[in-house]
């Protein structure tokens, strides 16, 4: 018999509604989560250090989700690292006490999103950190992520890591935004669905306006340099493919670059489990191929949150919600739920339109590539330059798995997570080939790097047993 009858996976905006709503339905549920606390990435836990704090209306959402999370009685194991699952399923997990292996017939995926990286020049020097990290910096730690900060990148994350810089008494140098304003523009219809959200983006602007912050559009990083850390960067103009072009360039004294291009569905799990995917770059990528209760190819395999398409917090509980009533569905409980089903898929779809839409702003067009230098290092676990990936590209190597096992690419710790996109744009960029058809990174465990020792725990090989040897 399962432990559970759900398994959420993240317990962000999107899982923890989806625990919420199925005990509210009386299912039993279990909600593994790496973090110490529920919240996720948007509304993450402060450290406990963390006492002299500003007012923070994520902070106060956040401290909402895990009391009704708590008294939900949905049972969550905290600070715990999914490092692989079966069919089934079974979920192994190492935690605080070691290894951990829950079994439920069902298995809801809200692992959000990861960071999309386009390699600079100079990108490996210390001092050089991902917006998503910037913002673990700030809102759980207080910490700001440099004392003069070059924030760069596109779409409305550098507005929100710049604002929060400046709103925590730092000093932003710069914000260099690859997307020009007319992308904004373009968008504007989607963005008047959510009135609400486009005032907070403008309070973003305001405070960077009112910091003198200069905002540069339409224009990239060239290249960060620096010794043994940051010391200044170089911008300069790009087109509207973003391809690199003459024009005036800059260099600015910073000791701090917070760079992210958008944000990517986490499907390593959905991977490993055999769904089916497609790729749709108004969601950021990659997605699992879903149902209307976002159950996937697989049976009893559901995914909410960006997960299932990068379409933002505000949309994330209700995609949760949707999911839930899938599995209360699936597993024939609580009637017809119908109804209440249609009303949240039809809120889930308006919200959606403003998160899909500032996901497209982030996205890179095909020429982003352009931006990667020949000496810039895009596998930082295995130190491949782009020169190395060109000439496997050009030796013949036309897939994601086909240049990993001919250069390594994708084989490090990070399991391609850091460096599979960048690649997977320099072999369309050489080849004129689709995404589609250029694949997905593998998924095969350990999803994330583990200790050997916390998996075998105390062992000694003296204690294996040996059988004799066969009689000759």
């Amino acid at each position: 018999m399962s432990d559970y009858d759900l398994i959420v996976l993240g317990a962000g905006p999107a899982g923890a509604a989806a625990a919420i709503k199925a005990r509210s339905l009386g299912l039993r549920v279990a909600v593994i989560d790496e973090a110490p606390a529920a919240g996720g990435q948007v509304y993450r836990a402060p450290s406990l250090a963390l006492t002299a704090t500003e007012p923070d209306a994520d902070r106060a959402k956040g401290g909402e989700l895990r009391e009704k999370l708590a008294a939900s009685g949905a049972v969550l194991y905290a600070s715990h690292r999914v490092w692989s699952l079966t069919p089934g399923f079974s979920v192994i997990a190492i935690g605080p006490d070691g290894p951990l292996t829950l079994e439920a017939p069902n298995l809801i995926v809200a692992a959000g999103a990861i960071e999309r990286h386009i390699p600079v020049s100079g990108w490996t020097l210390p001092g050089v950190i991902g917006l998503a990290g910037a913002t673990i910096l700030l809102k759980a730690h207080g910490v700001l992520p440099g004392r003069r900060v070059v924030v760069a990148g596109s779409g409305p994350l550098l507005l929100l890591v710049a604002s929060k810089i400046v709103a925590a008494g730092g000093e932003v140098a710069a914000v260099v935004d690859a997307a020009p304003r007319t992308g904004w523009l373009a968008r504007a219809g989607a963005m008047l669905a959510r009135p609400d959200l486009i005032a907070k983006g403008a309070g973003w602007l305001l405070a960077l306006l009112k910091a003198r912050v200069p905002i540069h559009s339409g224009a990239a990083i060239r290249a960060i340099h620096g010794t043994v850390g940051v010391e200044a960067v170089t911008i300069g103009p790009v087109d509207r493919d973003w391809r690199p072009v003459d024009g005036a360039k800059h260099t600015i004294a910073t000791d701090s670059v917070c760079l992210g291009f958008g944000l990517l569905p986490s499907t390593e799990v959905t991977r490993l489990l055999g769904a089916g995917h497609r790729y749709e770059p108004e969601l950021g990528g990659w997605i699992p191929t879903v149902d209307a209760s976002l159950q996937t190819s697989v049976p009893g395999l559901f995914v909410a949150g960006d997960g299932a398409g990068v379409r933002g917090a505000d949309a994330a509980p209700l995609s949760g919600e949707l999911a839930a009533l899938g599995v209360n569905s699936r597993l024939g409980r609580g009637g017809d739920l119908a109804s209440q089903a249609a009303k949240i898929e039809a809120a889930w779809h308006r919200s959606s339109r403003f998160g899909a839409a500032m996901s497209a702003l982030a996205m890179p067009p095909p020429g982003a590539a352009a931006m990667i230098a020949a000496e810039t290092t895009v596998c930082r676990c295995e130190g491949l330059t782009r020169t190395t990936l060109d000439m496997a590209i050009a030796a013949g190597t036309r897939t994601l798995a086909d240049l990993k096992a001919t250069t390594r690419c994708g084989m490090g710790p990070c399991g391609g997570r850091v460096c599979g996109e960048a690649a997977a744009m320099l072999i369309a960029a050489a080849t004129g080939w689709n995404r589609e058809t250029i694949g997905q990174p593998s998924a095969r465990p350990p999803l994330r790097p583990v200790p050997l020792a916390a998996i075998t725990g105390a062992f000694d090989y003296d204690d294996l047993p040996i059988p004799a040897p066969a009689p000759l």
